[in-house]
C-alpha cells in the first residue's frame, strides 16, 4: 500500500534529517554544505471546506533549511500512476502551509509558498519531468515549475556519489519489473543479492568514515527491509533472499537502541509529534521512541496544561 512507502519516507526524513540536504541540492540545484539546520514543522493541515467539516491533509514533509537565507521546502513521495490529482493535492498543501505560516500587518497578508517537489517511486510513460502551477490573480499571473525526482533514474553509483542515501530504502523499485525473473531464476536472484551486499558494504564504509552515524545506517537498512517486504509480497524468493540480508545486517543492534543511547532530544521531539497527532497510546509511543512510559506520560501532561 502507498501509505507504507509514505511512512518510510517520513521516517527517514524525520529520524535522519540531515540526509535530506543532498536531495534538496539535487532537485533544487542548491549548494548546501550539509551543516545547515533542518527544522520540521507540523504535517497536519486542515483545509476549509464550504458547507462541510474541515478536511485534514497530512503532508509528507514540511521543513525549513536554515542556510544563508532560510528556505521552506515541501516534498511528497508518490508511487501511483500520475492522474492530475496529485497536482491539486500539492497545491492544497502548499496553500495551507503558506496560510498557516502567513503574516498579517496592517491588513496586508503576506504568504510564502514552499519550494515543492515530488519523488516518484515508479516511472510510467505518463510520468512528466515536472509539474507546473499557473495562478491567475487580479494583479497578474504567477507560474512556476514543481520539479519531479524519479527514483528509477538513479543507479547505485549515482546514489552513493551524490550522497542521496535517503533514496536507498526505495532502490528496490528499480528492480520491480524483474521480480518474476528473479523469483524463478536463482542466478539472477544472486546478482540482485550482490547489489544489496554492495549497499551494505558501502554503508559500513560511510559509517567508518563518519559520513553517516550508526543510527542513520541502521535506519536505512531497517526501512529498506520494510519496503522489500511490502513490494515483493507476491515473490517469496525475492522477499526472503533480500529480506534475510537486511535482517541479518540488523542482528547486532537495532536502530531504536542506538537512538536510545545517543539522540535523546530527537526522541522527545518524535514523542511530542506523536502525542499531538493523538493516534497512538502512550504505551505505543513509548515503544516507538524508546522512551519510558513515565516520560511520555509526563510530556502528555505538559501538553494539556
Amino acid at each position: 500500500m502507498a501509505n507504507i512507502y509514505d511512512g518510510v519516507f517520513r521516517t527517514i526524513l524525520n529520524d535522519c534529517r540531515k540526509l535530506v540536504i543532498p536531495v534538496i541540492n539535487e532537485v533544487f540545484r542548491e549548494t548546501y554544505t550539509g551543516e545547515e539546520e533542518v527544522r520540521f514543522f507540523q504535517n497536519e493541515h486542515f483545509l476549509d471546506q464550504q458547507d462541510e467539516a474541515d478536511k485534514e491533509r497530512i503532508t509528507d514533509t514540511n521543513f525549513t533549511v536554515f542556510g544563508k537565507t532560510p528556505k521552506k521546502y515541501h516534498i511528497e513521495c508518490e508511487s501511483s500512476l500520475p492522474d492530475g490529482k496529485i497536482t491539486i493535492r500539492l497545491f492544497e498543501y502548499d496553500a495551507q502551509i503558506a496560510l498557516d505560516e502567513g503574516d498579517v500587518t496592517e491588513e496586508t497578508l503576506t504568504v510564502t509558498f514552499p519550494n515543492t517537489a515530488v519523488l516518484y517511486l515508479r516511472t510510467y510513460k505518463k510520468t512528466p519531468d515536472k509539474m507546473k502551477y499557473v495562478i491567475v490573480t487580479p494583479g497578474g499571473m504567477v507560474q512556476y515549475d514543481i520539479p519531479i525526482m524519479k527514483m528509477q533514474k538513479y543507479s547505485l553509483k549515482d546514489i552513493f556519489e551524490k550522497r542521496l542515501l535517503m533514496l536507498l530504502p526505495f532502490y528496490i523499485f528499480s528492480h520491480e519489473n524483474s521480480f518474476p525473473e528473479y523469483n524463478s531464476n536463482g542466478r539472477k536472484l544472486e546478482e540482485l543479492k550482490a547489489e544489496y551486499q554492495v549497499i551494505l558494504e558501502r554503508l559500513d564504509e560511510l559509517e567508518q568514515q563518519e559520513v553517516i552515524g550508526a543510527f542513520d545506517k541502521r535506519t536505512i537498512i531497517e526501512l529498506s527491509d520494510d519496503v522489500i517486504k511490502e513490494i515483493a509480497q507476491k515473490y517469496k524468493n525475492v522477499q526472503k533472499g533480500i529480506g534475510d540480508m537486511m535482517s541479518g545486517a540488523l542482528i547486532e543492534t537495532s536502530a531504536r537502541k542506538i537512538l536510545n543511547q545517543g539522540i535523546g532530544q530527537n526522541q522527545r521531539e518524535t514523542a511530542l509529534r506523536l502525542l499531538k497527532r493523538g493516534k497512538q497510546t502512550v504505551e505505543e509511543i513509548a515503544e516507538d521512541t524508546g522512551l519510558s512510559v513515565e516520560d511520555v506520560e509526563q510530556m502528555a501532561g505538559l501538553q494539556t496544561v
